[in-house]
């Protein structure tokens, strides 16, 4: 029939920045308009940022949102624009924009609005009720947003069904494990049942705790992958689409209004041709990482913070923390606190010092031991007759918590918390004190994770960029004589799958069971996560890298007396 050529922006929108990101979506519009781009698709809510929250309950914003796309729909002389906003017509909409050189033509509404896991979007837009075909440059294409694409039977069917060659999703897809694989598998299914192509255009970026990562993607109508963006930066997709008429049969009971004109130029011969790249997907640990230096980076520079703190115990987790940190920021904007006490081994100094030196960091030591004998002291008369036990533990942890919100506040560094998921999950950590923290970068990191991803990055490296010490050494928190992580817990390895199977999948305890764990241990476990909701709830924000995050995902009553463990 002929050709199309398509742009697809994937740019990290900032939430609330409106001038800054119109002017990102100009800069790509006229980037797509000098390669010869009939048609440029942005992200979902590209315009405003997502998500926006109770943002969208503020009426200035909303306005100023439309006075953003006026801007767009100015910039897009001698192209086709579709843009994510928000449009308050007749209540508040999640919207696609339809702009053609110079005038808005239509807008599309979201229909199937995500209230699960990270979404809360019934709480804010009305959904939407049409699913119009539009003729641009001679096709006849479908437009619709994120989680409408997800259905069988959904908009694309009701859209191919009405005639659409081309069906254009914009998204904003939030990161987690395995997500991409799970997506890519969906749109290759969607195109072939219903023999389109589909152009997938994903924001990228952090945004608190969620990453996006981008990867946008075209399929054709057989469910063969044409193009792939790159995964965690922001890319331009560009591609020429040479779509065949396809024999199709028509649907005519399908409840769709007519097609909407917008154009009927088609491709100009003399245009230089565009290689289309299909980037290779990062392996999986290599995934998780790079949404760890993304979430950070983001949330780091979009809050206006220049250096970062680290307490650094010479253990795998806070050496992985900085590790991030100066992957992310730079080492000169890294400052690592080793603050040893009576019961620090000499490896807990002097690996950090290792790592320290092999990321090019800045650190400070500060003993805590003289702290906290002032503590022991002041509280030996309260204490009397009394055994040691966590409270002097602990009180060590908040030392160290209140060293680092000190050089904080002195110096406007961010505290980077340094706690991963299972300690989390299972409350492993002291209230005010290692869970003191700004942010959170491995909040949702299983710990053996923790470990794939130090050795993922050792090997990026070529050397023990982490020393192999940090490696070796059993995990241990060194409040007390000898102590080690599984005086109290179970062994990671068996941890960490029983957390997956409660926390993750939902599943009781004689299902654990039956998977091969101990009952009693089974139910150690699960007593545990389940008195430490009080302890969460208090901890800073952290990035989401699994499918069920602390606090986005999962939410639980602090005061329950529902016992699984029963």
């Amino acid at each position: 029939m002929g050709k199309l050529r398509l742009a697809m922006a994937q740019i990290d929108s900032v939430v609330g920045d409106l001038a800054g990101n119109t002017a990102c979506i100009v800069s790509h519009v006229q980037k797509a308009r000098s390669l010869g781009a009939d048609v440029i698709a942005f992200p979902e809510l590209a315009i405003c940022g997502y998500p926006p929250e109770d943002l969208l309950h503020k009426p200035r914003f909303v306005e100023e949102n439309l006075q953003a796309l006026d801007a767009v729909i100015k910039a897009s002389q001698g192209i086709t624009v579709i843009v994510g906003y928000v449009d308050s017509r007749e209540g508040l909409r999640n919207a696609a924009a339809i702009i053609h050189n110079g005038s808005l033509i239509d807008s599309y509404h979201k229909i199937f609005l995500p209230n699960y896991g990270v979404f809360d979007e019934n709480r804010y837009f009305l959904p939407g009720n049409r699913c119009p075909v539009y003729t641009i440059c001679g096709f006849q294409l479908g437009v619709n947003i994120c989680e409408d694409i997800w259905f069988t039977s959904g908009p694309s069917t009701a859209q191919a069904n009405k005639g659409a060659e081309l069906i254009i999703n914009i998204s904003a897809s939030p990161y987690h494990f395995g997500k991409r694989n799970q997506r890519e598998k969906m749109l290759s299914d969607r195109a072939l049942e219903n023999r389109v192509y589909i152009a997938y255009t994903n924001m990228v970026g952090g945004q608190d705790e969620l990453v996006f990562d981008g990867a946008s993607d075209v399929f054709d109508y057989n469910g063969n992958l044409l193009i792939r963006g790159k995964q965690f930066q922001e890319d331009m997709v560009v591609l020429d689409l040479d779509i065949p008429v396809l024999p199709r049969q028509a649907d005519t009971n399908a409840n769709v209004p007519d097609s909407i004109f917008v154009s009927s130029a088609g491709f100009e011969t003399l245009k230089p041709p565009i290689e289309n790249i299909a980037f290779t997907p990062l392996e999986a640990d290599a995934e998780v990482y790079q949404a760890l230096l993304l979430g950070t980076r983001d949330y780091i520079n979009k809050n206006g913070f220049k250096k970062v703190v680290i307490g650094l115990s010479g253990g795998i987790d806070s050496s992985l923390v900085a590790t991030i940190a100066a992957d992310a920021l730079g080492p000169e904007n890294v400052v690592g606190v080793i603050m040893p006490s009576r019961y620090s081994s000499e490896g807990s100094i002097s690996d950090s010092l290792h790592l320290a030196g092999n990321l090019g960091i800045k650190t400070l030591q500060i003993p805590i031991d003289p702290l906290f004998q002032s503590f022991l002291n002041t509280l030996s008369d309260v204490f009397a007759g009394t055994e040691a036990n966590t409270t002097e533990e602990n009180i060590q942890a908040r030392i160290r918590g209140n060293l680092l919100m000190a050089l904080s506040n002195k110096f406007h560094w961010l505290v980077l918390n340094t706690s991963n998921k299972s300690e989390t999950a299972i409350g492993y950590s002291t209230l005010y004190g290692d869970m003191a923290g700004g942010f959170a970068i491995i909040k949702d990191v299983p710990k053996v994770l923790v470990y794939r991803l130090v050795h993922n990055r050792n090997k990026l490296a070529g050397f023990d960029l982490i020393p192999n010490n940090v490696l070796a050494k059993p995990p241990s928190a060194e409040l007390k004589p000898n102590q080690l992580d599984t005086d109290s817990l179970p062994p990671y390895e068996v941890l960490d799958p029983i957390l997956e199977a409660y926390v993750e999948q939902d599943k009781s305890i004689d299902q654990i069971v039956v998977l091969g764990f101990a009952a009693d241990i089974v139910k150690r476990v699960v007593k545990m996560v389940d008195r430490s909701e009080y302890k969460r709830r208090q901890a800073p924000p952290g990035i989401k890298i699994t499918p069920k995050a602390f606090g986005r995902d999962r939410r639980l009553p602090i005061t329950n007396r529902y016992n699984h463990a029963n």
